[in-house]
């Protein structure tokens, strides 16, 4: 098995329905999201998939999220927008955009330096 791995960033607000602490109240952050994709093979130029191509295609779903109030987005409606939650879209939204054979193990998002959930298959 194969994984290829890879970071990308995007600039967010929200805040937490239902929290009792600061969280509740509006704020942002820079988030840092690390993506793991996986294939059993390797393409005939012996890649995973091109990181341009994954990248493009990264960038255009985070730009759906980039300086956006994610309270405010169809996907976080009901859920909240958690750092677990954005974690669960990238990596349902991305696996759907991926070339057949390429797949999403595991998707990291970053809410500070510190403080990432994951989500993965």
């Amino acid at each position: 098995m194969y994984e290829l791995t890879f970071t990308a960033h995007f600039a967010a607000a929200h805040n937490l329905r239902g929290y009792n602490g600061s969280c509740e109240r509006l704020h942002g952050h820079n988030w840092r999201v690390d993506v793991v994709l996986r294939s059993p093979r390797l393409d005939p130029l012996g890649m995973v998939v091109d990181f341009r191509e994954v990248k493009a295609t990264t960038k255009s779903l985070l730009d759906e999220l980039d300086h956006r109030y994610l309270n405010e987005l169809p996907a976080f409606a009901e859920a909240n927008p958690t750092t677990e939650n954005v974690a669960k879209w990238v990596f349902e939204k991305l696996r759907d955009r991926l070339p057949e054979g390429v797949g999403v193990h595991k998707v990291t998002a970053w809410e500070s330096e510190n403080c990432g959930a994951s989500y993965m298959a």
